[in-house]
Order: structure tokens, then sequence, then C-alpha cells
């Protein structure tokens, strides 16, 4: 049994808060569950200063985490004057991630940074990021075809969904809140687009290695996962 009472195969609740800043030209608040980030997407009408005069754009990613997202507080990585290697590997996974589904020369030479910012934390920060950051993108992207500037439909490929699964008591289970996540014996975190393609998998054996068997269980489970966050993606765009 789950701590949740949740089934193998069932995701916690998830949803979308398209529009929830103002001031950026795309945002979402996501959760899933008792995880919620806030994502939004900025737009800078030039390249990074290494990709000027290619034609070609750029889409990156910042994460963070507030003090109190945990149940004890955090000092805030600026006080300490650095990022953490934590903080610095989970954006670069939410930057690759978006990339994969974004023809940069039809964006042309402008940057769309995606903030990530974790309000809540109760396991799967960055697949909630990843997620919650595909629609701030379409929106931006939308906004941005409203004058003018791009073709949406050009610019954005395909959708793009993450989810983690692992081996939590002997059983593959999908999307690990805190205590389960904190006590597998497995721990995976699966990117994959709309059409099934695989950006990145991420997995550790907490203990013992796990198997391939056990590995492909895992894959099914974020196979079917990812499909019903597209699935809501897709509603949650056409609202």
């Amino acid at each position: 049994m789950r701590p949740s009472g949740r089934k193998t195969d069932q995701m916690r609740k998830v949803s979308f808060e398209r529009n929830f800043s103002k001031h950026a030209e795309g945002s979402c608040l996501v959760r899933f569950g008792d995880t919620h980030v806030l994502c939004t997407a900025s737009l800078e009408e030039k390249p990074p200063a290494w990709l000027r005069n290619s034609g070609k754009g750029w889409v990156t990613a910042e994460y963070g985490m507030l003090p109190r997202a945990t149940g004890d507080r955090m000092r805030r990585e600026a006080t300490a004057g650095k990022q953490g290697g934590r903080t610095q590997e989970i954006q670069r996974l939410i930057g690759r991630s978006l990339r994969a589904v974004v023809d940069l020369t039809a964006l042309g030479e402008k940057q769309i940074t995606i903030d990530c910012d974790v309000i809540q934390a109760d396991g799967g920060t960055r697949t909630a990021a990843i997620t919650g950051g595909w629609i701030a993108l379409h929106d931006c992207l939308k906004w941005m075809e409203a004058r003018s500037m791009v073709k949406l439909d050009k610019v954005l490929k395909d959708h793009v969904a993450a989810i983690s699964c692992g081996i939590f008591a002997n059983q593959p289970v999908i999307d690990l809140d805190y205590l389960e996540d904190s006590a597998a014996e497995t721990d995976a975190n699966f990117v994959l687009t709309g059409t099934g393609g695989i950006v990145e998998i991420q997995g550790t054996a907490e203990g013992a290695p796990f198997s391939e068997e056990e590995f492909l269980s895992l894959l099914k489970l974020a196979k079917a996962g990812t499909e019903e966050l597209v699935a809501m993606q897709k509603q949650a765009i056409a609202q």
C-alpha cells in the first residue's frame, strides 16, 4: 500500500493555472498533488552573445525553491553567493527538455527564459517544472504570434512532459511523493514527448541494482503517465 493510498499506476491530482503572472509573456502555476511550481516565460528580443548573427534563438531555464517550500526553512542560495549543484542540474534538465521540442531557427534571434520557482515541495519538483514549463513556453510563443513575431506551430514542434517512477516497497509506482521518494529502492525521472520520443531518463538504484525487467516496468508506467499529462496540457491550452 502506498502512503497516499494511490494505486501503483495512479498519479497525484494534476492541475495547470495559466496566466498566473500578469507581467510574464507566459506563465503557469502547476500542481502535482502538494508539489506546486510557478513557471514563467520571459522573452528577450536578442539571443545569448554566443548565438548572435547565427539566425538561431535559445530557450533556457532557471530553477529555485522558496525558503519554506519544505518542512524546514532553507537558506536562499543567493545569500550563499552561488547555486547548489542540485539546482544547476535541475535547471539544465528543464532547459534541455524544452529545447528538444523547439525549432531554434524558427524562433529567430531571441531568447526565452523559463523560471521555475518551487512554492511547495512534496517530491517530483523537476517533473512538474518541465510539464508546467511547456505550457508557459507555449503561451509565450502564442503571445509572440499575436504580435507577428513567430509562427507558433513552426517553433513548437511537440509537447513534452515528465514524470517520476520508482520501486517502492518492491512495487513499481508512478509519481512519487516525498514519503515514497525518500524511501524508494529505485528512483527515476522520465522526460518524453507527445509523440512518445524519449528526451531523457534519469534512473538511480538507491540500494540494490534494479533489473532490466524492473526498468521496463517503470518505462511502461512513465509512458502512460506522460500520455495523460500531454492530454491535460492539450486540454489546458484549449481553454
